[in-house]
């Protein structure tokens, strides 16, 4: 059986810095935002040692591509080896869908298979860019909210879609950054800055498009609270290297937004005003004046 209560974490896997900053599903606290999916990777083992270094608390898995491979090969298995494993909380989702019906029925599915009501609702409406359907996709969430689920929408950056989404109960919203798989990053930063901004009390998470880590520290920047990924992981050249390098993108996106990244302006400002006056401070150490820049 999967429980989502938050598990012990082993010492070392969080900072203390995460530790003074959770955020929260529910009533399950949570340390990490970085949220990582389980398809593509080379081998059980690299994909046992990405989600290790990469110290996510939140790990997705596609139940309908799972079932759809001659009676999983096992997969499931491991992946619920992989969550005892990691004292990781399992996100089922339901790629591949195309109707809310048709989601609502594997939800239910995903959980009875994983004992779990946490579901990452995907319900696709075009097939080129795997964009969201958003009626389909609050109709089932709707739905879902009612059947008790913890719903965690995939959709667009759309405003009204999210508000939506919002009142129908959902604790959570997953924006993409762009196209699934296709690793161009953010996109439509002003959007997503759209969205930060008049939704701010809402837990929003980066989901789809990151490719590279430098997309994900943009994201936390900007205050998301987290962020999902999966290709950009999975496709790397060393899966296990490129987790590190996002977690440390993500710690590091994320400390800089609270400490308060400065606004943009259009023009030139002098990093150390020059007034053409001299002025001295006293050395502590050498105890002599020294003149400060500005000082004939």
């Amino acid at each position: 059986m999967l429980q989502q209560t938050l598990c012990p974490t082993p010492p070392g896997d969080t900072t203390d810095d995460d530790r003074s900053d959770p955020w929260q599903v529910g009533k399950v606290q949570l340390h990490s935002r970085f949220l990582l999916g389980t398809a593509g990777y080379p081998s059980p083992t690299v994909l046992l040692s990405a989600l290790q270094t990469a110290r996510t608390q939140v790990v997705t898995v596609g139940l309908k591509r799972t079932l759809a491979a001659a009676g999983d090969n096992g997969f499931i298995a491991s992946i619920r080896q992989t969550l005892r494993d990691t004292g990781a909380h399992l996100l089922p989702n339901t790629a591949g869908c195309r109707t809310a019906r048709e989601a609502v029925q594997l939800a239910h599915m995903a959980r009875e298979l994983y004992d779990t009501p946490w579901l990452k609702l995907e319900v696709v409406g075009d097939e080129y860019t795997l964009q969201p359907d958003p009626f389909e996709l609050v109709a089932a969430a709707t739905q879902l909210v009612r059947d008790g689920f913890t719903v965690f929408p995939y959709c667009t950056d759309d405003l009204v879609t999210c508000r939506r989404l919002l009142d129908a109960g959902c604790p959570v919203l997953m924006p993409w950054g762009a196209p699934i798989g296709s690793g161009q990053g953010l996109l439509n930063p002003y959007a997503l800055r759209t969205l930060r901004e008049r939704l701010p009390d809402a837990t929003l998470i980066i989901d789809a498009g990151l490719g590279a880590p430098s997309h994900a520290a943009q994201a936390l920047e900007m205050g998301f609270d987290a962020v999902l990924l999966n290709s950009a992981v999975a496709q790397a050249r060393e899966p296990v290297a490129m987790a590190r390098a996002f977690r440390l993108a993500i710690e590091g996106g994320r400390a800089a937004w609270r400490a308060g990244v400065m606004a943009r302006q259009d023009f030139a400002v002098a990093s150390t005003p020059v007034t053409g006056q001299p002025f001295t401070l006293s050395d502590t150490v050498g105890g002599q004046a020294s003149l400060l820049p500005g000082a004939p």
